[in-house]
């Protein structure tokens, strides 16, 4: 199997990476070489995924079975386009990492494949879209959902659009679960968010990368949801937060209205918290009927906190500033609780 992955550095494109060499494929990275080293095994080609003479130098060293594109998370759906356009006759199947964002009702309904996805063109620029003022539809779901257009209307039967929720595990760039981890690590009294059983649906790094190299070679299509379909209760991801590093911390479990009282910001300073009914139900039973298997929340919590204590550095990323509440704030909070 040869394949080619946009990106393939840090952490998804990563994780990507390793279990394609782990099958023995034959692997093409394509990144700027500014985030991450190249994976030893792997025919690297530096470039701007953006720049059309880069993608046309690209293109001659295919042809490949199929691309995973992770590194189009920043992009307009119309540098998508231009990059399947100029590699189109030389792939035979894309597998897009999108996202629930573009979806209508996220995060207020619950989702399936079927729900409506955000209205944006292949072609648009990143001007198109508007992000809402209780913080949904957002402009990144517009172009997200731009983006996917782009895909199928280019490889139409041989496109398959992931659509992850919220993706821990070791190399996490974002912030969200290496924060809770240390502010278990911390120890006592924690902010935590009411109802303490409400689970939530993280999935692994690694899962999700073997799903999308299980539909690379597959010959399926069309969208998946991919979340964990167990998930996991707040008290328990917090008590295995505890666990692992050996936390004395005790969780003050704050209910929703309490919270949005003081301003805390959903999402944010208290992460994978949100009060909307559909941001944690996502139907991912059409995914682990084509084989997406998860692991136990749990493990993934103990991994990504060896790997922070084995001197873990994710790569640089503005958004791990965004996680967290100021421990003066939070102690502020607390003192005002019940």
């Amino acid at each position: 199997m040869r394949i080619l992955v946009l990106g393939g550095t840090w952490f998804l494109g990563k994780a990507v990476v390793e279990g394609a060499l782990a099958r023995g494929w034959k692997v093409t990275t394509f990144n700027r070489g500014r985030s991450g080293v190249d994976a030893e095994g792997v025919t690297a080609v530096h470039g701007d995924r953006t720049a059309l003479r880069d993608l046309a130098g690209l293109a001659e060293v295919g042809p490949w079975d199929a691309v995973v594109d992770t590194s189009s998370s920043e992009m307009p759906p119309r540098a998508v386009l231009a990059a399947t356009l100029s590699l189109r006759p030389q792939v035979a199947r894309w597998v897009h990492v999108s996202t629930v964002s573009v979806y209508e009702g996220w995060p207020h309904l619950a989702l399936t494949e079927d729900s409506p996805t955000l209205a944006c063109p292949a072609d648009a620029d990143e001007t198109v879209g508007y992000t809402g003022a209780d913080g949904s539809p957002t402009a990144y779901g517009f172009q997200k959902a731009g983006a996917e257009r782009a895909v199928t209307e280019v490889f139409g039967e041989q496109a398959v659009l992931l659509r992850p929720g919220v993706i821990l595990g070791p190399g996490e760039y974002v912030g969200r679960l290496p924060w809770w981890l240390a502010r278990a690590a911390r120890g006592g009294r924690i902010l935590a968010p009411a109802p303490a059983g409400r689970r939530i649906q993280p999935v692994d790094v690694r899962d999700v990368a073997a799903f999308a190299l299980d539909q690379a070679a597959a010959s399926t299509c069309g969208p998946f949801n991919v979340a964990h379909p167990e998930g996991i209760g707040f008290d328990d991801f917090l008590g295995a937060c505890l666990n692992v590093t050996e936390g004395a911390g005790r969780p003050v479990w704050a209910d929703p209205e309490s919270l949005v009282e003081h301003g805390v910001k959903q999402w944010t300073e208290l992460p994978l918290w949100r009060t909307h009914s559909g941001a944690w139900s996502v139907d991912s039973s059409h995914a682990v009927a084509a084989g997406l298997r998860c692991r136990p929340i749990a493990e993934t919590v103990e991994d990504t906190w060896a790997w922070l204590r084995a001197d873990g550095r994710p790569v640089a990323h503005p958004r791990w500033a965004e996680h967290g509440i100021a421990p003066d704030r939070e102690a502020k909070i607390l003192a005002s609780l019940p």
